[in-house]
């Protein structure tokens, strides 16, 4: 099968490794709007070329990945990008999916291509475990707690604010809150009391430091629903101390069964992440897989993960399925 790249930041790299840990899967091309000449990949023989010449490629390509960011990128490429080829992205501004997804679906059923929005891990592995655990218990409350870890999503958001030269953001979840949860009291917390949220940005030189601040925490989408603290330190300091991109993060279902709903059940799934881009990758290339499947059925459109049945994201067999991992 084979894969393009659209962009090549740190979900691409990401990316191109997990292509190389799949025999199954082959890197064609990468495309950036940089100079091609200036991209260096690490996969032997790939070409890079520049977005502007993608159409010439898309006989060469089974599925391309989109790794742009969510804020403005995606909402435009991965429509545009659907009419011409098979797409994946990992779109993650969930208050926009019903509006992306419908986008994307109008461009990919015209055109007779099939897509895949907001791969990942959430969206993504935690909107499946939401899923399940809701139906499994049907009575009971659903929690998502996010961190502590550095949110790719809400970085890229900040970044794109003039006067922004660059900058992490790190989502912490409330310890009090979470063991709340796993004890079973089901409480109720709003969108603030469950997580806040530090920005450590590095400003360029001149820039009115208050109108970033205020533009970060009034965000919508990102920060405005949370306590938000902004913290300006020197670009060393950033890559000293914030040169990672760890994150992970816990869904855990409280819920009750019997005749009388006597007993309680919590169903806690959760994930701890060295590096948030390259497990998002890892999952976006088992989609990508699902989707060049699909595509050969004869499937159209687009689709979410909740769409993808688990045995189409294994380069398995079913009977191998059935026999090793059931």
């Amino acid at each position: 099968m084979r894969i393009g790249i659209l962009g090549y930041g740190n979900l691409a790299k990401g990316v191109e490794c997990a292509i190389g840990q799949n025999d199954d899967l082959e890197l064609t091309a990468v495309f950036t709007r940089r100079n091609p000449e200036s991209v260096k990949v690490i996969t032997p023989g790939v070409h890079v070329y520049n977005t502007a010449d993608i159409l010439e490629h898309k006989d060469d390509i089974d599925v391309l990945i989109i790794c742009s960011g969510s804020a403005t990128d995606m909402p435009k490429q991965t429509p545009e990008y659907a009419k011409y080829f098979n797409v994946v992205d990992s779109f993650d501004t969930h208050a926009r999916i019903p509006e992306h997804f419908a986008n994307v679906d109008k461009a990919a059923k015209e055109s007779g291509h099939t897509a895949l929005i907001s791969a990942g891990w959430d969206p993504g592995m935690f909107s499946v475990n939401r899923l399940y655990s809701e139906c499994i218990l049907p009575e009971g409350k659903s929690y998502t707690f996010w961190g502590k870890g550095v949110s790719q999503g809400h970085s890229d958001a900040i970044r794109r604010i003039e006067g922004v030269k660059n900058g992490k953001q790190y989502t912490i979840p409330s310890e009090e809150a979470l063991e709340s949860v796993r004890a079973g009291e089901n409480p109720e917390l709003t969108t603030r009391q469950k997580h806040t949220r530090k920005c450590f940005v590095v400003a360029e030189e001149g820039a009115d430091l208050e109108r970033i601040t205020q533009e970060i925490k009034n965000m919508p989408n990102y920060f405005a629903d949370y306590d938000t603290t902004v913290h300006f330190i020197t670009e060393e300091k950033l890559e000293r101390d914030h040169a990672g991109i760890p994150h992970g993060g816990f869904v855990i279902r409280s819920g009750v069964t019997g005749q009388n709903r006597e007993n309680k059940h919590v169903i806690e799934y959760s994930l701890k992440l060295d590096s948030n881009p390259e497990f998002t990758a890892a999952v976006i290339v088992a989609y990508a897989r699902a989707i060049n499947r699909l595509h050969k059925e004869g499937v159209t459109g687009c689709k979410t993960v909740f769409d993808i049945a688990p045995a189409y994201l294994s380069k398995l067999s079913t009977e191998e399925i059935r026999a090793h991992l059931l």
